[in-house]
């Protein structure tokens, strides 16, 4: 492995635990709760740290972050560019899922990544709300956030990421969006320096607009048909994470943390 690429590697992994550093922070502030922390280690090489809060405003966030190393399976490798010659792969990444205990508040994912292989070396990741009822202003506030964050970049970067959002959260077998989408990327490998910048202001944008979307709408009023609707919505949430999520099939191919990767899950839900 070159030293640039290691001097990559380095730096994106890094970014990931301020960004992650910084999301705990805040959230407990927000919250008046703490985070329960769990290090963890991967037989074949590296591990993580995972951050709980179950709180009063977040009913159950998850903070996670890892680095792992090793070789993918023969299976798995076929699906993975850079695998043809050497399995071998080094990830870094951090993911975000936040359920709220107000039906009005969405549930807001996001996670980004760095992957290298022997000869590949790509960026992959984005966001998304899934809110149970849904509100105009919380829709346009992310999508808009979210275009003028693209916009810095790539003036292409958020429709082409928008559409690939709305195909990827999709559950085929109900026909129906898991949310109200956001962006999805993959494979973006254009310079290292300007696509670390674009991958530190999503994150960026994330957080922020999660701190002050909570703020905003945590007293909103709810009862219990609201309750109900938030219930069965989450159960759309895990269909989707069990199913189709790429990152619950990378994390459980790798030999990565159980709880880690199930970690998304919501604390209920109603069928």
């Amino acid at each position: 492995m070159s030293d640039q690429i290691k001097n990559q590697q380095t730096k994106a992994e890094k970014w990931f635990r301020e960004l992650r550093n910084q999301m705990v922070g805040s959230m407990q502030k927000l919250d008046g709760s703490e985070f329960i922390e769990k290090e963890w280690q991967r037989p074949g090489g590296g591990g993580g740290l995972m951050s709980l809060l179950k709180g009063e405003i977040f009913e159950k966030v998850g903070v996670n972050i890892s680095t792992v190393h090793g070789n993918f399976s023969e299976e798995f490798k076929k699906s993975m560019p850079g695998t043809e010659e050497d399995p071998s792969f080094w990830a870094s990444g951090i993911s975000v899922v936040a359920h709220m205990k107000n039906p009005k508040i969405a549930a807001a994912h996001f996670n980004t990544r760095y992957i290298t292989t022997k000869g590949k070396q790509w960026f992959g990741g984005g966001c998304d709300l899934t809110p149970a009822i849904p509100e105009k202003l919380e829709t346009d506030n992310f999508h808009q956030g979210l275009q003028r964050t693209c916009d810095q970049h790539n003036s292409t970067y958020y429709e082409k990421f928008k559409k690939q959002c709305d195909e990827y959260f999709y559950l085929k077998h109900r026909k129906e969006s898991r949310g109200i989408g956001g962006i999805f990327f993959d494979y973006i490998n254009t310079d290292f320096d300007k696509d670390l910048s674009f991958i530190k202001d999503v994150g960026q944008f994330f957080v922020n607009f999660v701190i002050e979307n909570s703020k905003r709408k945590k007293d909103f009023n709810f009862n219990q048909d609201d309750l109900d609707t938030l219930s069965k919505k989450r159960s759309r949430y895990v269909e989707f994470n069990l199913l189709y999520d790429r990152g619950t099939l990378f994390g459980l191919k790798t030999g990565g943390n159980i709880d880690a990767i199930l970690m998304s899950m919501p604390p209920e839900a109603k069928w």
